[in-house]
C-alpha cells in the first residue's frame, strides 16, 4: 500500500467515524425532544381524565394478543406502539410463542421517535406530536 492510498483510507475512516458521531448526536437530540413530548402527553392525558388501559402485544405475524402487564395509551391506530403510564414508549410487537401466551409478553422500553412509522409506506407515518394529540388533544 502506498502512502497516498493509506492517507486516503485514513481520511475515509475518520470521515466515517465523524459521520457516525453526528448521526448519534442527532438521534440523542431527537430522543430528548420525543421524551419531552411523551412527558407532556402523560400530564395532559391524566389531567383530561383519559384512562390508561392494559397494553396488549402481538407477535411478528400478527397473532395474539399477548398480555404485557403494562398500562398506557395506544398511539398508533394499529396498536403497535404505546406510551406506558410509567412514561416509557413501547413497541407492541413481540416474539410471541407459547410462553408469551401463558405468562404474558415482556415489553422493553424503546427510545420514542419523533415520527412513528418513518420509512414505511405512504400514509403509515405520523408525527409523534400528532399521534399523541389524537389520544389527548393539546
Amino acid at each position: 500500500m502506498t502512502d497516498d492510498s493509506r492517507t486516503w483510507a485514513e481520511q475515509r475512516r475518520e470521515q466515517a467515524l465523524a459521520h457516525g458521531e453526528r448521526l448519534a448526536a442527532a438521534k440523542a437530540q431527537e430522543t430528548v425532544r420525543a421524551r419531552a413530548l411523551v412527558a407532556e402527553f402523560i400530564e395532559r392525558a391524566r389531567a383530561a381524565g383519559v384512562p390508561a388501559e392494559p397494553l396488549l402485544a402481538r407477535d411478528y405475524s400478527g397473532r395474539g394478543p399477548f398480555r404485557t402487564g403494562k398500562h398506557g395509551w395506544y398511539v398508533r391506530a394499529n396498536r403497535t406502539a404505546a406510551v406506558g403510564d410509567d412514561g416509557e414508549f413501547y413497541v407492541l410487537v413481540v416474539e410471541g410463542g407459547l410462553l408469551a401466551r401463558l405468562r404474558g409478553a415482556t415489553l422493553t422500553p424503546s427510545d420514542p421517535p419523533l415520527v412513528l412509522g418513518a420509512g414505511g409506506r405512504d400514509g403509515e407515518s405520523i408525527a409523534l406530536r400528532d399521534a399523541l394529540a389524537r389520544v389527548a388533544p393539546e
